[in-house]
């Protein structure tokens, strides 16, 4: 199975922005957890962050055709982008949408998710854990679908 993990603006600042919320591990220590998991899973996984609209698009886009499943964290993106809705809606690939914190224990604008309407489940607040279970849910949801 090829996973793709996805982690929109901000989320390269990890360890440094808002430790109180996020933590203190950084986002280098998020990426060795999710290589240790897609190797336990017998998953292999390709991992993306971008503070650019667009080119997230992008990188949704290129896994059309070649990715099993998408991890997305559309950070701040969640609560604007239909672009980021359109392009996971156009691939037709199952994707988890993550979140650290949990946003609608946050300011109001958060509770807003554009995306969520294209996934297959959400994983909150349940912090750097949040993408391991969204990995799981993807291998074995493909594995009870395959046989």
């Amino acid at each position: 199975m090829k996973l793709m993990v996805i982690n929109g603006p901000n989320l390269n600042m990890l360890g440094i922005r808002e430790p109180e919320i996020y933590g203190s591990a950084t986002y280098d220590d998020l990426t060795a957890m999710i290589k240790a998991e897609a190797e336990m899973l017998g998953a292999e996984v390709e991992l993306y962050q971008s503070n650019h609209e667009g080119e997230l698009v992008d990188i949704i886009q290129s896994a059309y055709g070649r990715i099993d499943g998408i991890v997305i964290n559309p950070a701040a993106y969640t609560h604007t982008s239909v672009a980021l809705l359109d392009a996971v809606k156009a691939v037709g690939i199952p994707t988890v949408e993550v979140h650290i914190s949990d946003p609608d224990t946050r300011e109001d604008f958060r509770r807003v998710s554009y995306i969520r309407s294209a996934c297959v489940a959400t994983i909150k607040g349940r912090g750097f854990e949040g993408y391991l279970e969204a990995m799981r849910l993807l291998v074995n949801n493909s594995r009870e679908n395959n046989g």
